[in-house]
């Protein structure tokens, strides 16, 4: 599984690099609306729909919100003039930060208040809503950011975000396995440690502190970045743990199987919906 694990990166990684770095913003936005299409189409099982058609019209009417959102909120007109962002896209920036305060409560609690949730298709398939639809917001407004001077300033941003994650995925996993003993959330996802939690944590700040260092940023950098780091990838672990909830509660093992070793498009996404839209959030009110 570990090959399968590393295969899949090596192939991937490169690929969505190019992607941030190269595909212009329109291009950018219809691929992820493309991924958002796919995880819409994985949360179908989470919601306890087993008929193609069903998935499908989720789907469809997540297509159809997003669409909304690109034509109401256009991503070369979210930045207003002096780097304002337009108020529309920060209330659902701050939707999202009170969706994953519910996910997170909900995640702790379980399977506490589950029963009430998982009866109600509809409640899930909002949820999905929730996961999905600012997460995309997100990614558009960090992308567009600057992006009439410097093309590249919102595919920095972004990167900063992947690695993030990244680093604090693979620090978890390989402190989680190497000294892991204490359970983080054993009604969630058995497999996760405290030991793994600090860890993934822990790397993610040593690799801002060597970029930081290599980029040469002063004393205040450092002070506001590594506080945001902390809670990005403490905010990476809920995304994965609230994935886990729902794929428990549904009797879902992942959530597909396009990527070998990784299961679905959700299973690699789960960090990043619900970090992009806090990361965003951060970019927008504080700056760095």
């Amino acid at each position: 599984m570990l090959k399968q694990r590393i295969l899949t990166a090596v192939v991937l990684a490169p690929l969505a690099i190019a992607a941030i770095f190269y595909l212009p913003l329109p291009l950018f936005g219809a691929l992820m609306v493309a991924i958002m299409a796919i995880g819409a189409w994985e949360w179908g099982p989470l919601m306890g729909f087993a008929r193609k058609t069903r998935r499908l019209f989720f789907v469809f009417a997540s297509v159809v919100i997003l669409g909304a959102i690109w034509s109401f909120m256009p991503p070369e007109s979210l930045w207003l003039d002096k780097g304002v962002l337009q108020q529309n896209a920060i209330y659902i920036l701050w939707l999202a930060v009170a969706w994953w305060a519910l996910s997170a409560l909900l995640t702790f609690l379980y399977p506490r208040f589950s029963s009430f949730w998982s009866s109600h298709r509809s409640i899930r398939g909002v949820f999905g809503w929730l996961t999905l639809v600012p997460a995309w917001l997100a990614f558009m407004v960090i992308r567009s950011s600057e992006y009439q001077t410097d093309p590249y300033h919102g595919a920095q941003l972004i990167m900063f975000l992947f690695l993030m994650v990244w680093s604090a995925d693979i620090g978890a996993y390989f402190v989680g396995k190497s000294i892991g003993k204490h359970k983080l959330m054993p009604n969630v996802s058995p497999g996760k440690t405290l030991e793994g939690f600090f860890g993934g944590i822990a790397s993610a700040c040593l690799l801002v502190v060597t970029a930081g260092k290599i980029i040469g940023w002063n004393a205040e950098q450092f002070a506001i970045v590594l506080p945001v780091t902390v809670v990005i990838t403490t905010i990476s672990v809920l995304g994965d743990l609230n994935e886990s909830m729902f794929k428990r509660q549904a009797g879902v093992k992942d959530s597909g199987s396009i990527l070998p070793g990784h299961g679905g498009v959700l299973d690699r996404i789960d960090s990043l919906t619900a970090t992009a839209p806090i990361y965003a959030l951060c970019y927008v009110l504080i700056g760095w």
